[in-house]
């Protein structure tokens, strides 16, 4: 099973950008992407990493 993935309070900030009725299907998403590259926290670049990746603006 994977470690569980942290994030911080900027990558947080961010998160709440996206609008909240898609917020939990892009945070799952995200640290799927992160635990795939064996990063276990969450930092704005690994967000903007992630969301060029699935393509979201």
């Amino acid at each position: 099973m994977s470690q569980p993935v942290t994030w911080t309070a900027a990558a947080e900030a961010r998160l709440k950008e996206i609008p909240f009725f898609v917020r939990p299907a892009a945070r799952k998403k995200i640290e799927k992407f992160a635990q795939a590259d064996g990063i276990s926290e969450i930092t704005v670049a690994v967000y903007e990493q992630a969301k060029q990746k699935f393509g979201s603006n």
